[in-house]
């Protein structure tokens, strides 16, 4: 059985991070979990997870969260920094 989840995040950075995230989706492997990124809208993105088992579920999503986590962050310290590419 799959099991699967979906996240939609509102951000005004949704572009940049889904530019990050994009190569971690590029890069799963069909096996016992996988997940996607695509971007909604300017102010939006999507992840979609899923995995053969709930364990291996947990696992994906808080890998992927956690990639989420740290893009919204590096955006953030390079915006205070002055270097983003806006």
């Amino acid at each position: 059985m799959i099991h699967e989840a979906f996240f939609t995040f509102d951000t005004p950075d949704a572009e940049i991070i889904v530019a990050t995230l994009k190569p971690e989706s590029d890069a799963s492997e069909e096996g016992k979990s996988c997940g996607l990124v695509k971007a909604v809208s300017n102010s939006s993105f999507e992840i979609h997870v899923q995995a053969e088992e709930l364990t291996a579920l947990r696992a994906v999503l808080n890998t992927w969260l956690r990639l989420v986590q740290v893009s919204e962050e590096m955006v953030e310290t390079t915006k205070k920094a002055g270097r983003t590419n806006e």
